[in-house]
């Protein structure tokens, strides 16, 4: 029997809703005492694909030092602009619902939507997530760069669980199709 991987967002968020402030930092975030890595190991063991926008890349690539985070995963980084391929990710430039759906039906592990909030906002109106797992960190930061855009279309989710690991409250939902 072949069952169809799964698109995740796993993330995080200001209370207010912001997953970064204007100027792109997470400092607030990293402020907040959680406890051990947050469920990141046990969700990250899940997953084979990564799947970000640009602009996350250059975030990753100028704000974290030591090795690419996902050398050991499948990556791919959506970009409007033509990229060459190097060692740690392969840039896509087709139409993400053709590109999405063929990676959905290929054998492997869950495939983990990392960001950004312009490339999430494009695979929600599309229908392509079928899991959020959203942590909650008690911080307000005011204003940022959104999980969620305003939007014209309207998604339905069932709650699958929550977690609290400290001062983070994870929710986990599940996309109704």
């Amino acid at each position: 029997m072949n069952t169809q991987r799964k698109l995740m967002l796993f993330i995080a968020t200001s209370l207010d809703g912001y997953i970064a402030t204007k100027n792109d930092t997470l400092e607030w975030l990293f402020k907040v005492e959680g406890e051990g890595d947050n469920g990141y190991s046990a969700f990250y063991d899940t997953v084979d694909t990564v799947l970000m926008g640009k602009r996350t890349y250059d975030w990753i690539k100028e704000n974290m030092t030591g090795e690419f985070p996902y050398l050991d995963k499948q990556c791919y980084v959506f970009s409007r602009a033509v990229h060459e391929e190097n060692e740690k990710v392969t840039f896509i430039n087709d139409d993400i619902v053709n590109f999405t759906n063929e990676l959905k039906t290929q054998n492997g592990k869950n495939i983990w939507l990392v960001g950004g909030g312009e490339l999430l906002h494009s695979f929600l109106k599309d229908k392509l997530v079928d899991e959020l797992i959203i942590t909650v960190a008690p911080t307000l930061i005011g204003n940022g760069i959104p999980l969620f855009k305003e939007q014209e279309f309207h998604l339905e989710l069932t709650l699958k669980g929550i977690q609290q690991f400290n001062q983070f409250v994870e929710l986990h939902y599940e996309v109704r199709k």
